[in-house]
């Protein structure tokens, strides 16, 4: 855990600015602008990268995974750049924590997101680089290796405290825990898929 240096009203600020960042719905906004469709009713009615990819549009769905990891990205890196000597890496991750609660439960769309995969990823690539790294490269082992979005996200998900570990991030391993506990709370339906063998793969509409 990061040591608290900065101001609690600055605190609060990248807090609130992180959050209304990440509860931006780019996956919806995404699939209008391609002319789709409702994205909520659309597949599993999900906000995020893997049910746009169910619209049959690679393009849309590469679109949402840039834009939603990298409002969690941009979250930690405002925090870092505009505050300047007033904001430590706790506001950073504070901001990124807030994009990421933003995107699982934006306050436009009555708090029902998305499961945070690519702003977990995006911030994590602001925020620890070579742990953001290696958690897309878990990913994209597990998404090759299985074709199933959850899977990849939940192995990489899970894998992040240990590379944090690892790679000499320990500031930063309360955080992964944090996300890693959202994310497969978010996943629970998927785990039970899994588990019944009946989890589609990527792709698959």
């Amino acid at each position: 855990m990061p040591v608290i240096e900065t101001a609690l009203p600055l605190l609060l600020l990248w807090g609130a600015l992180g959050y209304l960042l990440g509860s931006i719905p780019f996956g919806m906004v995404v699939t209008k602008t391609f002319g789709l469709g409702n994205l909520r009713e659309i597949g599993s009615g999900n906000i995020g990268t893997t049910n746009v990819l169910r619209t049959g549009s690679k393009a849309a769905a590469a679109a949402t995974l840039i834009l939603d990891g990298g409002k969690g990205a941009v979250a930690v890196l405002l925090a870092r750049a505009l505050a300047g000597d007033l904001a430590g890496e706790d506001a950073a991750q504070l901001a990124g924590l807030l994009a990421f609660v933003g995107h699982c439960f934006p306050v436009w769309l009555g708090f029902k997101g998305g499961k945070g995969v690519a702003t977990f990823l995006g911030l994590m690539l602001a925020l620890a680089w070579p742990v953001g790294i290696a958690c897309c490269l878990t990913w994209l082992a597990m998404a090759l290796l299985r074709r199933m979005s959850s899977l990849a996200a939940l192995t990489a998900a899970v894998s992040a405290p240990l590379w944090c570990l690892l790679l000499g991030y320990q500031p930063v391993i309360f955080l992964a825990v944090a996300l890693a506990a959202v994310i497969l709370w978010r996943h629970k339906d998927n785990i039970a898929r899994l588990r019944a063998g009946t989890e589609p793969k990527i792709g698959q509409k």
